[in-house]
């Protein structure tokens, strides 16, 4: 790590032709990745990085720049060539740095530092034994992976401040493809924590029971007939059903959108009613142990739950300070970045619909003919309109009911903010599922989740005529 002292004089260097703020962003991380295919060890391999990275802003504009040179005379030739950009005079002079503290939520009780290979890869090829035990001969390919990160970032700003933040984290992964004459389908499952290796030989989270899941599904879609076509009621379920939101929704209410004018939720429809009075939506960066919780963010404000939607009306936005200048507003703990490399911008945490007050059971029995969709693979979204298509790697019909056959092509189409309206039930079942969220300040730990709802009508695309 750099030392204050260096921090400090980098710092003023930056700021020497007039920047009103300037911020070194320091990182040192190591990460590992076991990949079995088909019971063969393929790929154990670590990595690791170490740089800074230095930005400077005046009112709106923004320069970045990076370097893995933590001399002297490195972070002062990136300061020079930064601060070119600005032609006045100083404006700011860094005396001192204070720390900021913060609540560690996520320990690690065994660093992934101190845990053999050996034993990451008798972990992954448990769930790989698994599915072999199944003994089908339409699974034709099995990728099981751990991956697992551990980084450290330090902060200096010239608000006279600086952060530490050390953490770890892990994910376990297993895709498998099953085929028969009719094609291929593929099965996926992957939990992630920020938690040692230790909650991934739990009973709710397992590498028996995530394979299996994943194996299961493939082969179940791979027998589903061709989903149907039309608007029709479409009950989404808990835990990755929330990817819907996600990128319809919670991208939109990004300020890194907002500020710029390009969301479908200006600025100037904080108190409108965006949504049905049943949907309230929350991206929390404070859980304890989760895949997208962080204790303080990329530009030291403290991790916050922030409301973004309370019963349907817009309440509030994920915000960093730069784009905060241009909404007037303060950033409220959603800087993040994926490394040194890139610049920060507001990104989600945990991103999900709050609980409601129905069961799964009623959400469902409440629908007479429409659609069950599961969880999501791809999609696109145009968060300037929110307009999107999904395609559901699991869906079922539901008849009078109840959950009947499954379907697989089926494509929702929309726009975010016409659906949050249509939103007619919510249930009591929350689920978070992990993923990585790609953006401008790169790749990025997420969560997103919801419980059980319907939405009362939504545009599905699929080639097996009308829903009957």
């Amino acid at each position: 790590m750099i030392s204050k002292k260096l921090a400090i004089n980098v710092l003023n260097e930056a700021l020497s032709t007039g920047a009103d703020y300037a911020e070194i962003f320091y990182e040192d991380s190591s990460s590992h990745t076991v990949v079995i295919e088909n019971g063969k060890v393929e790929t154990s391999s670590s990595n690791s990085m170490c740089g800074v990275g230095l930005r400077l802003l005046k009112e709106n504009q923004c320069v970045y720049g990076y370097t893995n040179d933590l001399s002297k005379k490195g972070l002062f030739a990136l300061a020079n060539s930064l601060n070119k950009s600005f032609n006045g005079e100083r404006l700011i002079t860094v005396e001192k740095l204070e720390k900021i503290k913060s609540k560690n939520r996520n320990p690690i009780l065994r660093s992934y530092n101190d845990v053999p290979v050996e034993e990451k890869i008798a972990l992954v090829r448990e769930g790989i034994d698994e599915i072999q035990s199944m003994n089908d001969p339409r699974i034709v390919r099995t990728i099981g992976v751990f991956g697992d990160t551990h980084r450290f970032v330090a902060v200096f700003n010239s608000k006279g401040k600086w952060f530490k933040r050390d953490t770890e984290f892990g994910r376990l992964l297993y895709q498998v493809i099953a085929a028969d004459q009719n094609g291929f389908e593929t099965g996926f499952e992957g939990p992630g924590a920020q938690q040692g290796i230790e909650y991934f030989k739990t009973e709710k989270v397992n590498p028996r029971k995530t394979a299996r899941k994943a194996a299961e599904n493939a082969l179940l879609m791979l027998t589903a007939d061709e989903c149907p076509s039309g608007k029709m009621p479409v009950v989404v379920g808990n835990g990755w059903g929330g990817v819907l939101f996600h990128e319809a929704c919670g991208h939109p209410l990004e300020s890194s959108s907002i500020a710029k004018g390009l969301s479908c939720f200006s600025a100037n429809k904080i108190g409108d009613v965006i949504a049905s009075s049943v949907v309230s939506a929350v991206d929390d960066s404070t859980l304890p142990s989760h895949w997208g919780s962080i204790d303080i963010d990329d530009e030291g404000n403290l991790g916050t739950k922030r409301l973004l939607i309370k019963n349907g009306k817009l309440n509030d936005y994920m915000i960093d300070d730069l784009n905060g200048r241009r909404m007037g507003r303060n950033g409220n703990g959603a800087c993040r970045r994926q490394n040194y490399r890139y610049i920060p911008t507001s990104r989600m945490s945990n991103t999900y619909i709050c609980n409601g007050k129905h069961t799964p059971e009623e959400v469902i029995g409440a629908t007479k003919l429409g659609l069950y969709a599961v969880s999501f693979g791809g999609g696109s979204v145009d968060p300037t309109t929110g307009e999107f298509n999904f395609g559901c790697s699991e869906a079922y019909i539901i008849r009078d009911g109840k959950v009947c056959e499954p379907v697989k092509g089926a494509t929702l189409i929309g726009k975010g903010s016409e659906i949050l309206k249509k939103i007619d039930m919510v249930a009591n079942d929350l689920k978070l599922a992990q993923g990585m969220c790609g953006a401008s300040s790169g790749s990025i730990r997420t969560n997103v989740g919801q419980p059980t709802l319907r939405i009362s009508e939504v545009t599905v695309g699929g080639r097996g005529g009308e829903l009957k």
